[in-house]
């Protein structure tokens, strides 16, 4: 009887390898390209699987083109905390699960994991605000020239650096200086009064931002202080770990896939007066978008939650050993621990 189960077994197997062989004799660049991925992740994910056989050669590429690479200006760590902001906030599982364990490989912290979702979030508290004000675009950008003009005043005003030396300030992702300044245009780092109330929360944001924007002045008195306060923490944080900067390209990278095209003008401006390159700018939205692609196949075609999960285990393991246990991010080397 065993004889017998062994024999069907070993049949059945044999079917599978014609198969995997027809397979590739009818469509070799298919398979050339399952071969790569799986030298590259150790597995073939069965998402990939889920796309059009002729488009998984096209989508593999440009996966290992954005996020994949490390000839990119951003670092892999930030473009997976730019896709764990994005994905946290459609909300995709998948997705989220994926770029959370890919910002741990390539060294997030667990404060700069919550920091990316906090910004998600905070982009789009304001961003339905003001989609849902209809706000003027017009008036919006003369008051966001306004804010970036404050803002760069700052950069060139001589101040005493109060910046943190705490952990949390000194582990801060990759917080170059502008134009030659100590720290970057980062509002919120002088002590402040106490925010409790709307007259305190309108003082505060005129310090911050110059001005207080027509669509801040149009939020419920008995909220803005909370909900300044809330923003602050999110976006303006002297003492974050995600620098200015990033913060600025991860609510761009929200904001590029919401209806609220205040909110790209807003971060795109942001991000430019704290460093940022046309290039960061272009690779961020690139990362949002793939990000955008890869979360409708797997949840419009139901891949099982579990076996997701599973292989995206394996992939990590992988990626670790192949790395020989080191993660390279341009010129930062992350030692991942065993």
């Amino acid at each position: 009887m065993k004889i017998i189960f062994s024999l069907i077994v070993a049949s059945m197997l044999s079917l599978n390898i014609v198969q995997a062989e027809t397979i590739s004799s009818s469509n070799p660049d298919l398979q050339k390209t399952y071969t790569d991925i799986r030298q590259t992740l150790g597995v073939v994910p069965t998402f990939m699987k889920a796309f059009p056989e002729k488009t998984v050669s096209a989508v593999w590429e440009e996966m290992k083109a954005i996020q994949l690479s490390t000839s990119t200006v951003l670092t892999p760590k930030m473009k997976e905390l730019i896709g764990l902001a994005v994905a946290a906030q459609i909300p995709c599982h998948y997705c989220t699960y994926f770029h959370t364990e890919a910002a741990k490989l390539n060294g997030a912290t667990e404060e700069e994991l919550k920091e990316s979702i906090l910004m998600a979030a905070a982009t789009r508290h304001w961003g339905t605000f003001v989609a849902g004000l209809q706000y003027k675009e017009e008036d919006f950008k003369k008051e966001v020239d306004k804010i970036v003009l404050h803002m760069q005043e700052q950069l060139t005003t001589p101040k005493v650096d109060t910046v943190s030396t705490s952990a949390a300030a000194t582990a801060r992702s990759t917080d170059v200086p502008i134009n030659g300044g100590s720290k970057p245009a980062s509002p919120a780092s002088e002590a402040t009064q106490p925010i409790i109330d709307a007259p305190s929360a309108y003082a505060d944001i005129e310090k911050t931002y110059g001005s207080v924007p027509g669509f801040m002045s149009k939020f419920p008195e008995g909220a803005i202080a909370s909900a300044w306060k809330t923003l602050k923490a999110a976006e303006l944080n002297p003492d974050s770990q995600i620098a200015p900067k990033y913060k600025e390209l991860i609510g761009l990278a929200v904001a590029a896939q919401t209806s609220c095209r205040e909110c790209v003008y807003y971060h795109t401006e942001a991000a430019k007066v704290n460093g940022a390159s046309t290039d960061e700018i272009r690779e961020t939205l690139a990362m949002s978008s793939l990000t955008r692609l890869m979360s409708t196949v797997l949840n419009g075609n139901q891949i099982d939650e579990k076996k997701f999960k599973s292989e995206v285990q394996q992939a990590m393991r992988y990626v670790k050993a192949q790395s020989k246990k080191k993660v390279t991010m341009n010129n930062d080397t992350v030692v991942v621990k065993k």
